[in-house]
């Protein structure tokens, strides 16, 4: 059997579905709900972001009325790491972390292509941890000002675990397009779109 075949499949060429990895069914619904509340929190967000709904993103600086996303978020860097995202202040930066919220939002929604949401969704909240490094403490005129209560793990890690979760677990076959979207030829012989 090639090797692109038996990450999809087992030894018979059956295909491999979320029963063989998560053997309750209790769980897979938990992992489901799991699954649609992180893609609904990146769908949120670029929602809000593109309209402008009023929670993070007042209607003025919604990006239909030319607001900026990235580079809103992007200006405010002041860590050890605002001259490397410095890169990203500009209408590509935009493009692309809205693609990429909506990218990630969909298919974890949808429960199809939750490799690849893992992944860029991991990376994405990798850089926004990054960017607001070191998320305990910061000096604000002068004075320590404390914003966290860890200085290491925050809810970039749980939003990026779920995400993990949700992929290893197969977690969209369950009230999801997973086996659906797996049973396609081109996912089959390209496992890593899973």
């Amino acid at each position: 059997m090639s090797e692109t075949v038996r990450h999809n499949t087992d030894t018979s060429g059956e295909l491999v579905a979320q029963e063989r990895i998560v053997t309750r069914p209790g769980v897979r619904k938990v992992l489901a709900v799991a699954r649609v509340v992180i893609g609904f929190t990146f769908l949120w967000a670029f929602l809000d972001k593109l309209f402008g709904l009023g929670f993070s993103t007042p209607s003025a600086g919604a990006w239909i009325n030319g607001g900026t996303p990235a580079q809103g978020f992007i200006g405010g860097i002041e860590g050890p790491f605002a001259g490397v995202f410095g890169i990203f202040a500009n209408p590509f930066g935009d493009w692309l972390f809205m693609l990429g919220l909506l990218g990630i939002g969909v298919a974890m929604v949808m429960g199809a292509g939750l490799r690849i949401a893992a992944v860029t969704g991991t990376l994405l909240l990798l850089f926004m941890f990054l960017a607001q490094f070191p998320t305990a403490t910061a000096m604000v005129d002068g004075e320590l000002v404390r914003g966290s209560t860890n200085p290491i793990v925050d809810s970039h890690w749980h939003e990026a675990l779920l995400l993990i979760i949700a992929a290893v677990t197969l977690a969209g076959d369950t009230w999801g397009l997973g086996k659906w979207w797996a049973d396609k030829s081109f996912v089959r012989k390209n496992p890593w779109l899973r």
